[in-house]
């Protein structure tokens, strides 16, 4: 399970990374901040 949650973590970050790139400021913090929480070494809603 923490396999999972670290990989819709990065894929959170880098996906607010990029939207970030593309102009979308507030979102691209949201998904950031969204993936820190959800990673395993954040606080996990899951558990």
């Amino acid at each position: 399970m923490a396999f999972f949650l670290w990989l819709i973590a990065v894929v959170l970050v880098i996906a607010g990374i990029v939207t970030i790139v593309r102009g979308g400021l507030l979102y691209g913090i949201a998904l950031i901040v969204v993936g820190l929480l959800i990673g395993p070494g954040g606080v996990s809603v899951f558990t």
